[in-house]
């Protein structure tokens, strides 16, 4: 059985900084594409950052660019997000998730971590 566990999450005030990591098993993942998203309060799940399954290159939405950076370590089957520079506005609940290669939609999520930034 397939489980995606994300940790990290808490309560941390404006310019805090914050690692997310989510733990794998039931599968090895290390050639599948990881993604993190964030579903804010009274808004739709957007993506924050994603690893390319081809090309291992990393895409991150322009709010979190340069203050995010999402990694990956396949031997531990564990990816992270690390958020630096933490707003108010990156308040929300993060999600980690995988799609197989060159699939478009991500099957398998976790279960979220609420991240509470205070200004």
């Amino acid at each position: 059985q397939v489980q995606l566990v994300e940790s990290g999450g808490g309560l941390v005030q404006a310019g805090d900084s914050l690692r997310l990591s989510c733990a794998a098993s039931g599968r090895t993942f290390s050639t599948y594409a990881p993604g993190w998203f964030r579903r804010a309060p009274g808004k739709e799940r957007d993506i924050v950052a994603a690893i390319a399954w081809n090309t291992g290159s990393t895409f991150y939405a322009d709010s979190v660019k340069g203050r995010f950076t999402m990694s990956r370590d396949n031997a531990k089957n564990t990816i992270y997000l690390q958020m630096n520079s933490l707003k108010p506005e990156d308040t929300a609940v993060y999600y980690c998730a995988f799609r197989e290669p060159g699939r478009r939609d991500y099957e398998y999520w976790g279960q979220g971590t609420q991240v509470t930034v205070s200004s």
